[in-house]
């Protein structure tokens, strides 16, 4: 075992891992831990060792079938430290992960050419390809070569304070495609209902530490998770509830809705609400649980990722969202997308703040890369309603956007009682700037470059509705605090923006055009604007 992996085990396992735990960010009121019940099957009377150099897969996997057959119940994982490759869940069973306990991923197969990885153990091959896999990542389109795994479950659940280890799992990168007997991610179910996870935490979880595709009626609820990429994905999920969630994922996502295509046809994640959780990109891989946050390489460089997101794959739809009472620090702040033919309606995102957001705090984007089936239209956006949001100290030069195409608008937006404190430092030269349409790109933020506003980037949009917003700045900046273009139907009321030597709004082909009660700037109101500074 090389050393660093030496020293992991001991700060994540045993006694190590409890202190650790004990001083990891804040759940925010989390429930007392569950205890497992009377029908328990301890995984050491199946054969477990618990030594860390052992596989104990097949033991673990004894334990399950047995509580399955026997109508249900409790697997009991005690206190040790358990190395493995792909543990299949089954229906009616709890994995219950004591205090002490930690699973580790085995090291799957390294080299090209390997069939087999430590002790000629391996992962589950992934599934066969299929003629939809080009529409989503390869990690999307396969669910059996993780950790954990389950395919048409039912109430089933994951508690305990126990650690799950990824360490020997592949992330993976796009579509690059990993050769059988390879680990991708911790946790992976499709087609399930009824499902509970519960006070684990995740060290390293590969691609993702959650992947949940089609899975209705689930509770995810006091997770701790430190990882090298996505940390909870809800892709194609109805009726699923995330709560004092603690992630930190600085080279990817925390908590990422989706809604992409890797069932073989469109469906929408509906009815989530995400509530109560702490994300960020801030810290170094693993320092988050053991306590010791230290700054990690890419918030240093103003690149850390750890958003909470709607998209990229967004073939089906998001309906009836909420997200609120969230801290995001360190992070790429929010995102809502419809790139790949989505309708993205009813959203509410409520009592948020954010610090130190390394781009966009706020981003919402309608456009057509169309990464679907021949023939699929462009998304629709609506309804979508923002209250109660801090930014404070964003160290990235955009402003919040909001952006639609030309011939689908973003439709029905609120924005209201928002603080935004930007960087700063825009020149002349960028407020001049206007910005490429971007129609079929990747959406991101990072895609847009520098953008001629410091506070709101609008574009594309009917009704838009923004009041009691105060924009500040850290450095002067010389462009306008809001950028709009291509605006039916906009109010703004009670704004204020910082003294500078500009303009504070500039206006392209907007109609319906009210402003008041907004300070510097008098009271107006227009029908049709073609182009206008105020």
């Amino acid at each position: 075992m090389p050393n660093q992996n030496r020293r992991d085990l001991l700060k994540f396992s045993g006694a190590g891992l409890a202190a650790a735990l004990g001083t990891s960010a804040p759940s925010f009121a989390a429930p007392a831990p569950t205890k497992p019940n009377q029908h328990t099957f301890d995984i050491r009377a199946f054969g477990a060792i618990g030594d860390g150099k052992t596989l104990d897969t097949p033991a673990i996997n004894r334990a399950i079938e047995a509580a399955a057959a026997a109508g249900g119940g409790t697997v009991l994982v005690s206190p040790g430290t358990y190395l493995c490759f792909s543990i299949h869940l089954k229906s009616n069973v709890d994995l219950y992960l004591s205090q002490g306990s930690t699973i580790i991923a085995a090291d799957g197969p390294i080299n090209p050419g390997d069939t087999a990885g430590y002790n000629g153990g391996k992962y589950d091959a992934p599934e066969p390809k299929t003629a939809w896999d080009a529409y989503q990542d390869f990690g999307h389109n396969h669910w059996h070569n993780s950790l954990m795994w389950g395919e048409d479950l039912h109430n089933l659940s994951i508690t305990g304070s126990g650690l799950l280890w990824g360490r020997g799992l592949n992330p993976g990168h796009g579509n690059h495609v990993l050769p059988d007997g390879v680990g991708n991610k911790t946790i992976a179910l499709k087609n399930c209902r009824n499902v509970i996870f519960r006070d684990f935490s995740i060290l390293k979880g590969g691609h993702f530490g959650l992947l949940l595709t089609a899975v209705d009626n689930c509770t995810v609820d006091n997770l701790k998770i430190d990882t090298d990429r996505d940390g909870i994905d809800i892709d194609c999920c109805k009726n699923v509830r995330v709560s004092n969630c603690t992630v930190n994922s600085p080279e990817d996502d925390a908590i990422c809705p989706k809604s992409s295509f890797a069932l073989g046809y469109a469906r929408s994640t509906d009815n989530v609400t995400i509530t109560n959780c702490y994300t960020t990109g801030k810290y170094e891989i693993g320092s988050l649980l053991d306590g010791t946050f230290k700054i990690g390489k890419l918030a240093n460089n103003k690149a850390a990722t750890g958003r909470i997101k709607c998209g990229t794959e967004s073939n089906g739809g998001f309906r009836n969202i909420t997200i609120s009472n969230c801290v995001c620090e360190g992070a790429r702040g929010i995102a809502l997308e419809s790139s790949d033919g989505a309708l993205l309606e009813d959203i509410a995102i409520s009592n948020i703040t954010m610090r130190e957001c390394t781009v966009s705090p706020l981003y919402v984007r309608l456009n057509a890369r169309m990464r679907a089936p021949a023939g699929t239209k462009v998304g629709t956006m609506r309804r979508i309603y923002i209250n109660n949001l801090i930014s404070y100290n964003s160290t990235s030069v955009q402003p919040g956007i909001l952006a639609g195409i030309p011939s689908n608008l973003i439709e029905d937006v609120n924005l209201s009682n928002i603080y935004f404190h930007q960087v700063g430092g825009g020149d002349r030269k960028l407020a001049e700037t206007i910005p490429d349409q971007g129609l079929k790109d990747y959406p991101d933020p990072t895609r847009m470059g520098g953008l001629p506003s410091h506070g709101l980037f609008l574009r594309n949009i009917t009704r838009l509705d923004v009041s009691h917003i105060e924009f500040a700045l850290a450095t002067p900046d010389q462009r306008p605090a809001i950028w709009a273009e291509n605006i039916q139907g906009m109010d703004l009321f009670r704004i204020k923006t910082p003294h500078t030597s500009g303009p504070n709004y500039v206006l392209r082909q907007v109609s319906d055009f009210t402003l008041s009660g907004s300070r510097g700037t008098r009271d107006s109101s227009f029908e049709k604007i073609s182009d206008r500074i105020l």
